[in-house]
């Protein structure tokens, strides 16, 4: 969808001219009440669920929606009965726009001139969406990390349009930790030779090698040590001798690191990483507060459900804590599940029956419209 009129940014600045993706699933009802708008985290997008069919009606290879499964006919967010709307944020690099498209004002790629957005800027973005579709009122918002943040956003900004929100692993900011793994991850990136100071598409170069690096760091947080000892341990690649290397691949864990930054590096958008990162760190409702999370959440009125897991030491289970003790300050309608799961952060998209038996229940018992 198309937004001709500017959209003003927490920054100061504005950003005009600029397109949101989305994907919809299921049917708004008569009277636009069963829509439930779900947010992203860092690197995923609007395709939350289903697959994309190629031209002869086959389904296409790795183009599974990555929530697919919580969302779907007779999944836990119930495409049968709701209305469900994944939106891309501005500043992603799948569909919305962002850094690789074209700035209107000067007719170049943005590249490092697109303007910083944070999550209340996402979350007025996403409002004009719902506008334009003639939905007031939001069933529920829900998100797992980042996309927890923005739904938590959304019932502080506009209370009176969120009935229920969904928060899944997250947390009311960001710990110092989190933010220095954020900058290391960013310092890969601005150091390597071909990030050109965020002008790299002009010089048809992409930093590779930054961005694998920061891939690399991102992953070691989204596992627990658990899931890393047991899928890996200390196998030698390959089941071979040891090299006596400094810098060949030696060991298993090595291998799959490396995999998976060299995976991301070849469709991910290194200021798109930035922009993401840098409004994770900003994210902080307590702020206007002088740090009181519950005075901030007096503006909320929705009810909640919060699930976080055990061994989730990036968004530990005492940040979704905070976040229930101040909305029962307030005296809100709150529920909490702390799933004992040995996956780390990444557990809020795999699929666990107890936490998908938890979201599916609730959704069934108090968001049913």
């Amino acid at each position: 969808m198309h937004f001709a009129e500017a959209l003003p940014l927490q920054s100061g600045a504005s950003i005009r001219a600029y397109d949101l993706a989305y994907e919809t699933y299921g049917t708004l009802n008569a009277d636009k009440s069963n829509a439930v708008l779900i947010c992203h985290a860092l690197n995923a997008s609007h395709h939350v669920a289903g697959v994309y069919l190629d031209e002869a009606g086959r389904v296409k290879d790795k183009s599974e929606g990555w929530w697919s499964t919580m969302i779907g006919p007779g999944k836990p967010v119930d495409t049968n009965q709701f209305f469900v709307i994944g939106v891309n944020n501005l500043g992603s690099c799948f569909g919305s726009t962002g850094p690789m498209q074209i700035n209107p004002d000067s007719h170049e790629i943005y590249g490092a001139d697109f303007p910083v957005v944070t999550v209340q800027d996402w979350v007025s973005a996403q409002a004009r969406l719902l506008d334009a579709l003639g939905i007031e009122t939001l069933a529920a918002v829900m998100g797992g990390s980042l996309g927890g943040m923005q739904a938590l956003a959304w019932t502080l900004q506009y209370p009176e349009r969120v009935r229920h929100a969904v928060v899944v692993a997250s947390a009311p900011n960001l710990t110092a930790e989190n933010i220095a793994f954020n900058e290391v991850a960013r310092r890969a990136i601005v150091t390597d030779p071909d990030f050109h100071g965020g002008h790299f598409y002009r010089h048809d170069v992409l930093p590779k090698r930054g961005l694998r690096i920061a891939r690399m760091i991102g992953h070691i947080t989204y596992l627990s040590d658990d899931v890393m000892n047991e899928k890996f341990g200390r196998q030698l690649q390959g089941g071979a001798d040891i090299k006596f290397s400094t810098q060949e691949v030696e060991f298993e864990i090595e291998s799959y690191l490396r995999y998976q930054g060299d995976k991301f590096a070849e469709y991910f958008d290194a200021n798109t990483y930035l922009l993401i990162t840098r409004a994770l760190d900003y994210f902080d409702p307590a702020s206007t507060s002088g740090g009181d999370l519950s005075r901030a959440l007096t503006k909320a009125s929705a009810s909640f459900l919060l699930v976080s897991f055990t061994t989730d030491w990036r968004f530990a289970p005492a940040r979704s804590r905070e976040i229930v003790k101040a909305l029962l300050d307030n005296q809100r309608d709150v529920s909490y599940a702390e799933i004992d799961a040995p996956h780390g952060h990444d557990a809020f998209l795999l699929d666990d029956p107890r936490y998908l038996g938890v979201v599916r229940s609730y959704f069934k018992s108090k968001v049913a419209v």
